[in-house]
């Protein structure tokens, strides 16, 4: 017996790989690769993310000296930086323009409004995560911005100055609102982020891809083409 067929046998490793990765693709567009180039981000933001929290100081007195650090010094730090930054960037990008194929094709139409719902709230995930990131860097470009982006939520009616409060840890940006921001950057974004992904990949393998409204006559894409070939 193969180390292989052991693993399966107790696992059923083969099956998973059956369902998730050997599944018939089905003849699509360009449109259709967004989600996955999403994800591809997402991945690359997990990744450098981690290396930089490596050297990062989440502290006014070494929160820029850090990431100069980062940037001149360390070894590819550089080339570290570049990809998380620019990545934040791409990833909002790319939520965005799926979402707009998403309503384009009809996508969120049933029986797919779950998997539109949690689409919607990985876009507010995206934004949050490039919100709390900002600060980070604790330059003055990154600390009058998150200034003027805190004080749109004290503009809410009764509870206003109650939540600025919470989201600055006090009325002034300091070094509450920095460990704040990256406690919440760093430990609840990602756990929402990774719990919503899960839920939305499955619901994409469990209902699979919608046809365009212009193909409506044909079969669902590729769930039924994968059991017909299974």
């Amino acid at each position: 017996m193969g180390l292989g067929q052991w693993l399966n046998e107790r696992t059923g490793i083969h099956d998973v790989y059956r369902v998730v990765l050997a599944r018939k693709i089905p003849k699509t567009g360009w449109a259709y690769t967004l989600g996955s180039a999403t994800l591809f981000v997402m991945i690359n933001q997990i990744v450098t993310g981690i290396l930089l929290s490596i050297y990062y100081v989440p502290t006014p007195d070494h929160a820029w000296d850090s990431v100069n650090y980062i940037q001149n010094e360390v070894l590819f730090g550089w080339l570290i930086r570049g990809l998380h930054h620019f990545g934040a960037s791409a990833m909002v990008i790319l939520v965005g323009l799926h979402m707009i194929r998403v309503v384009i094709y009809g996508a969120y139409k049933y029986p797919r409004e779950v998997t539109w719902l949690t689409g919607v709230l990985l876009l507010i995930i995206t934004m949050a995560f490039g919100f709390t990131g900002y600060l980070l860097p604790w330059d003055q470009k990154a600390y009058w911005a998150t200034t003027v982006g805190t004080q749109f939520v004290g503009t809410t009616p009764l509870v206003g100055d109650w939540m600025l409060n919470v989201v600055r840890g006090g009325p002034d940006l300091s070094a509450v609102t920095l460990a704040r921001f990256f406690g919440v950057h760093v430990w609840v974004l990602p756990a929402a982020l990774l719990t919503v992904v899960s839920i939305h990949l499955f619901l994409v393998i469990r209902l699979g891809i919608s046809n365009p409204p212009w193909k409506k006559n044909q079969p669902p894409l590729p769930q039924d083409e994968t059991e017909a070939s299974a």
